[in-house]
C-alpha cells in the first residue's frame, strides 16, 4: 500500500538508488506511476507493505518502509531490487552501482566513480567540506538529517 513518503514513521527503512544521470523531465510521470504502482502491490508474505517513494533533485529513488505495520522479506526485497532493475533497462540508467559517489560541486551534483572521488580528494578538487550523498542510511530519521552532509560527517571522510 502506497502512503506519502512525509507519512512514514522515523524508524522507517530506506533504500535509495542514486541515477547516473538526473531523469529526464519526459521520464518523471512514467517513474512516478510506475514507482507507485510497484509500491501498491508490493508484498511480503501475502501482507501489503506500507511503502512511499521520493525523487530527490530529479536524480534518487528513494524508498521507504513502515516495518512496525508488515517487515520486508527476502522475496519483496529482491522484488524490489529486480523492480530498480527494471527500471535501469527501461530509462536507460545505472541505479545499482554502489561504487559511486555523488556529491555537490556548486548548484551541480556530480556524479564520479569511486576512485574518480578518490583522486579529486587526494588533487584537492573537492574537500572536507564537500556536500556528498551518503546512500548507505538505513532509516527515514537517518536520511532526513545524515544524508545529505559534508564529506567529514560520513563516511567518505577516509579520503580526505
Amino acid at each position: 500500500m502506497i502512503v506519502p513518503f512525509e507519512n512514514l514513521p522515523a524508524e522507517s527503512r530506506v533504500w535509495i538508488y542514486p541515477s547516473n544521470r538526473p531523469f529526464r523531465e519526459a521520464e518523471i510521470k512514467p517513474l512516478k506511476n510506475d514507482l507507485s504502482k510497484f509500491l501498491s502491490n508490493w508484498t511480503a508474505h501475502n501482507q501489503h507493505l506500507e511503502a512511499g517513494f521520493e525523487l530527490p533533485y530529479n536524480r534518487f529513488i528513494v524508498i521507504g518502509l513502515n516495518q512496525e505495520k508488515t517487515q520486508a522479506s527476502g522475496c519483496s526485497i529482491d522484488a524490489s531490487v529486480r523492480f530498480i532493475q527494471e527500471l535501469e533497462q527501461k530509462l536507460d540508467l545505472i541505479l545499482l552501482d554502489k561504487m559511486n559517489v555523488t556529491f555537490k560541486q556548486g548548484d551541480f551534483l556530480a556524479y564520479k566513480s569511486l576512485e574518480d572521488f578518490k583522486k579529486m580528494a587526494k588533487e584537492k578538487a573537492i574537500n572536507k567540506s564537500t556536500i556528498v550523498f551518503n546512500n548507505l542510511v538505513d532509516t527515514v530519521d537517518d536520511y532526513q538529517n545524515f544524508w545529505e552532509v559534508s564529506a567529514e560527517e560520513s563516511w567518505h571522510s577516509r579520503f580526505f
